[in-house]
C-alpha cells in the first residue's frame, strides 16, 4: 500500500501567480489588528481581482472561509511556538554572561538556518506560506547573530575605555610615563598602541 501524503489543502492548489495574496494574508492574521472574517472578505476580493485581471486565462477555486480557518489556526501554532522558541532563548540568555549569551545566539541562529536549508530539501511538498516563515525565521536568526555582535562590539568597547581610564589614573597615581601607561593598555586590550 503507498503511503502519499494525502490530499492537498486548498492553499495548496492556488496558483503561483496568487502566493503574494497567501503571504499578505499571513502576515494580516499574524499581526492580529484585524479579524479573521475582515482578513478573509479582503483575501476573496484579491483573488478576484487576480482572476479579473488575467481576463479568464488564470481561474482558481477560492479556498472557502473553513479552509481559511483551518490556515489561520495552523498559521497562530507555529507563531505561539516561534514565539515560545523566542521566550525561552531570551530568559536563557539572560543566565549567561555577554559572551556565553552571543554564543547561544548564534548556535540557535545557525540551527534555525539548518532547520531552514533541511526543510527546503523537501521543497516538492513546501506550501508558499511555509516557505514564507523559514524565509521570516531565517532573516531573524541573521538579524539575531547581527544584534549579537553588535552588542559584543560595544561591550568591548565600553571596556576598552574602563581600561584606559583606570590605567591611565593608575599612571598619574604612581609616576608612570606615558609610553609605559600605553604598553600596559595594549597588553590588557591586545592591540598595538
Amino acid at each position: 500500500m503507498a503511503i502519499g501524503r494525502g490530499r492537498l489543502s486548498s492553499f495548496q492548489t492556488m496558483p503561483t501567480e496568487a502566493e503574494g495574496i497567501v503571504s499578505w494574508a499571513a502576515k494580516e492574521l499574524t499581526t492580529l489588528e484585524r479579524t479573521q472574517t475582515d482578513i478573509y472578505a479582503e483575501f476573496v476580493s484579491k483573488c478576484e481581482a487576480l482572476m479579473a485581471e488575467h481576463r479568464g486565462e488564470l481561474e482558481f477555486t477560492i479556498p472557502a472561509f473553513s479552509s481559511f480557518n483551518r490556515y489561520s489556526i495552523r498559521l497562530a501554532r507555529l507563531s505561539k511556538r516561534l514565539s515560545e522558541t523566542s521566550e525561552i532563548v531570551a530568559v536563557l540568555a539572560d543566565k549567561f554572561d555577554a559572551k556565553a549569551s552571543d554564543d547561544l545566539t548564534v548556535l540557535t541562529g545557525e540551527t534555525i538556518k539548518a532547520l531552514v536549508f533541511q526543510m527546503l530539501g523537501d521543497a516538492d511538498s513546501m506550501k508558499a506560506s511555509d516557505a514564507m516563515m523559514l524565509a521570516s525565521a531565517f532573516k531573524q536568526a541573521a538579524q539575531a547573530q547581527h544584534i549579537s555582535s553588535d552588542r559584543r562590539r560595544k561591550l568591548e568597547t565600553e571596556f576598552a575605555k574602563k581600561v584606559e581610564t583606570a590605567v591611565d589614573t593608575v599612571a598619574k597615581a604612581a609616576g608612570m610615563t606615558k609610553e609605559t601607561a600605553e604598553k600596559i593598555k595594549s597588553e590588557i586590550l591586545g592591540v598595538q598602541a
